[in-house]
């Protein structure tokens, strides 16, 4: 067991492991402060460019226009809607739009200039000290090495914490995370918004409908490669003036500086170990929350995967990673996979499925083929009279909301169930941190998900089976993986 994990005791593994189990093991959302009718949340953003001005956007209830396919925010004539109290912003990019690389999405100046009441922070630890008293909430939209050591730090004084995919950079932060939630009485959702679309509901119904018998597999190919590994770069340009390196690093490792590890200097992070987990990272939350719900899924027994030789600093191109659960009452054990690459999984490589489909649960007596948006059951000949069960998984509540004329024109460009999505996600988390109701993907749900991925990345990296003792969060059989089970923080940046 490495050093880092070390700290936990066998108490905390057991505690962390039930919790994740369960659908809800917060305890009451209001702990932190109780909010009168019509009574503002008052909201903290760490990381506000890119994602992070859309999720601002959503929760300030502003007056742009959301271009789905690019996630862009742009100003809209449409009248102001309701929405949050944004009071402080913190991010480490503060250079103004024409020092960014061409094609910057919503660059944090820009978030910056949006929001002029809200107090300005480099450090999001300096941000907390001195609001300690006048934040609520804080939302987390920075690189994925940074989502645990902010959103820890904030719930533990007590604030909500809403953060973006995947949550944690190893498997013990995940655990972490959901146990400090519990602990706190604190209102968290993983930002995996398609949650909360009607089509995810219809899916689901018909899977415990038993459409297609008993579900034996799932199969998930996003079919987009990630880059090809490279090396770590030996030159070492200057530091560009307003982007603040120390604390883009936060907890990470020190490394000199250079353009490759962000976006807002034209690299990307996320294919490098430290930053990020590559496409796995990246999206398995998106896709593994579907049969992590469907299925109810917990914790994998074994974990294997293949791919190219792994590199130490850089993500694969291509990956497959393969998942095998126990069985969940009546429902038998199941197996998981996830492919990326060009290189497709057998079960798509035998079929004709439709270009669209990016998962296949295959049952007893057919496979269902799913994307954000539909289904087919298939094959299509066999289920042609089939009529779907009735709707009986409610809405998320922000079906209502998505409705007004207001949201709607926001919305324009995207379809009506993924205006409910994004819409409603956050809403539910809003909704929870005023009121204590339950969030879908709050972290004692996510962070099995969070788990997932990661255990994925170490078997990979390690290059071996992994048999996994969750209980004791502990690979059984090979001792040298444990070791990629957590990560080495830099002093002043610990958990």
């Amino acid at each position: 067991m490495s050093k880092t994990l070390q700290g936990w005791s066998r108490r905390r593994f057991l505690g962390a492991a039930g919790g994740a189990a369960g659908l809800l093991i917060l305890n009451d959302a209001r702990s932190a402060r109780s909010y009168r009718a019509n009574e503002k949340l008052r909201v903290a953003a760490v990381g506000i460019g890119g994602m992070g001005a859309w999720n601002l956007a959503h929760f300030a209830g502003e007056n742009v226009e959301f271009l789905g396919r690019a996630m862009l925010i742009t100003p809209s004539s449409q009248p102001v809607m309701t929405g949050e109290d944004i009071v402080a912003l913190c991010d480490v990019d503060e250079r103004p739009t024409d020092r960014l690389v061409p094609g910057k999405r919503n660059p944090a100046s820009e978030t910056f200039a949006r929001y002029p009441r809200a107090k300005r922070y480099r450090d999001y630890r300096v941000m907390l000290e001195e609001m300690d008293d006048q934040i609520d909430a804080v939302v987390v939209s920075t690189p994925d090495h940074l989502h645990a050591p902010i959103s820890l730090a904030a719930m533990r004084r007590g604030k909500h914490v809403y953060c973006e995919k995947p949550g944690a950079h190893s498997v013990a932060e995940g655990r972490l995370m959901a146990e400090v939630a519990a602990e706190k009485g604190v209102a968290t959702q993983l930002g995996t918004q398609i949650h909360a679309s009607e089509n995810y509901r219809r899916v689901i119904e018909l899977l415990r409908s038993g459409a297609i018998g008993t579900v034996e597999e799932c199969h998930i190919w996003p079919r987009g490669a990630g880059v090809e590994p490279t090396d770590r770069p030996t030159d070492t340009p200057p530091v560009p003036e307003g982007f603040l390196w120390d604390l883009f690093l936060g907890a990470t490792k020190e490394r000199p500086y250079h353009p490759v590890y962000s976006r807002g200097c034209g690299g990307n992070w996320q294919r490098w170990w430290d930053f990020g987990c590559g496409n796995l990272g990246n999206m398995a939350g998106h896709f593994f929350n579907l049969a992590f719900w469907a299925l109810d899924l917990r914790h994998p027994l074994s974990v294997e995967a293949e791919g190219p030789r792994p590199h130490p600093e850089t993500t694969p191109a291509q990956l497959h990673v393969r998942y095998r659960f126990p069985a969940r009452g009546a429902q038998p054990p199941v197996t998981l996979t996830w492919t990326h690459g060009s290189q497709p999984p057998e079960i798509f490589a035998r079929n004709t499925f439709p270009d669209w489909a990016w998962g296949v649960f295959r049952g007893s007596e057919g496979m269902l083929l799913v994307n954000y948006d539909r289904w087919m059951l298939w094959p299509e000949s066999k289920f042609a009279r089939l009529v779907p069960p009735a709707p009986s998984i409610p809405p998320s509540i922000g079906m209502t909301l998505s409705q007004s004329a207001e949201w709607m024109a926001a919305y324009r460009s995207l379809p009506a169930d993924r205006r409910v999505a994004e819409v409603g996600h956050r809403l539910e988390w809003v909704n929870a941190c005023k009121t204590g109701s339950p969030t879908a993907c709050h972290f004692g749900y996510s962070s099995r998900i969070m788990e997932a991925i990661h255990l994925g990345a170490v078997a990979y990296r390690a290059g071996t089976r992994l048999d996994w003792d969750a209980a004791n969060l502990r690979v059984t059989n090979a001792p040298h993986a444990n070791a990629l089970l957590a990560r080495t923080y830099r002093p002043g940046w610990g958990m």
